[in-house]
């Protein structure tokens, strides 16, 4: 069951991404493009995820799983404060 979720998750981040990026290139409106590279950072995440539990069980990738989210909601944090319009 979990692998499934797993999946899942990674693949609800992937669309959350791909529709704001793309009403991002539609409207110019740039919170959206700092909210579309949030989601495609927890894409990776969460790609990251899966191959930590699932594909290699005995390497502990948590450092990077939780470097890039991180780094995903900092994108985020940056688009929210420095962002005006």
């Amino acid at each position: 069951m979990a692998p499934l979720i797993y999946l899942l998750c990674m693949l609800t981040a992937l669309i959350c991404a791909w529709l704001l990026l793309r009403a991002w290139r539609r409207s110019g409106y740039r919170l959206l493009l700092w909210s579309g590279l949030c989601f495609a950072g927890l894409t990776i995440n969460n790609f990251l995820l899966v191959v930590d539990r699932l594909v290699l069980p005995a390497v502990d990738l948590s450092i990077w799983r939780t470097s890039m989210a991180l780094v995903a909601m900092a994108v985020l944090l940056y688009g929210l404060i420095w962002e005006s319009e």
